[in-house]
């Protein structure tokens, strides 16, 4: 693996700037990886990992560039529970790993570091400094991942009997003898107009 610093340096530029967020998904993920025994994410162990993360902001941009885990690679599986918080899976030995951000984090922080008044400088320092037992939560947990949530599946797609778009990954609905896709059930995030 690399340093906790060449991690937050290619943080930074992925993600636009370094905050607090971001020292908190690197070591979150650096933490979780060492915890599997997978040190080279993006080398040789780049088809072992598939990590959930549990929120859509800064932290979450640290943990891709640590693990190499992407949407778009299917290694990247987001659940919008507002945590900062990620689980690891070796897909290799099936053994999992979930670590969350303790909330008594940000109150360490301004104690270590009363002189610094800016919020987010204080927490970044300060998440730095942190030992990880006082920063994070572990729990050894099992995830069961179905074959359609593997990077690489390829399965069968199928077409909305209601719309006419394709649907991957097992993805459908089967309801009264037809194929829907979740939209045409009422799983909708928009509304059409």
């Amino acid at each position: 693996m690399k340093s906790l610093d060449e991690y937050l340096r290619n943080a930074e530029q992925a993600h636009g700037h370094l905050c607090a967020g971001q020292v908190l998904g690197v070591r979150l993920a650096m933490l979780g990886l060492q915890k599997l025994g997978i040190d080279d994410p993006q080398g040789k162990d780049r088809k072992r990992l598939v990590t959930f993360v549990e929120i859509d902001r800064c932290a979450t941009d640290a943990v891709a560039v640590v693990t190499g885990c992407r949407l778009g690679k299917r290694a990247l599986k987001f659940r919008d529970w507002g945590k900062v918080a990620a689980t690891f899976v070796d897909v290799n030995s099936g053994r999992a790993i979930r670590i969350a951000a303790k909330e008594s984090s940000k109150g360490l922080a301004r104690q270590m570091h009363p002189e610094i008044s800016d919020k987010n400088q204080q927490q970044m320092l300060a998440y730095r400094e942190i030992a990880d037992d006082d920063l994070f939560t572990t729990q050894w947990v099992k995830v069961d991942l179905p074959p359609e949530e593997f990077p690489g599946y390829k399965g069968e797609r199928v077409v909305c009997d209601e719309c006419g778009e394709g649907i991957s990954f097992r993805r459908e609905v089967r309801m009264s003898g037809r194929v829907l896709c979740r939209s045409c059930v009422g799983e909708r995030y928009y509304e059409p107009i």
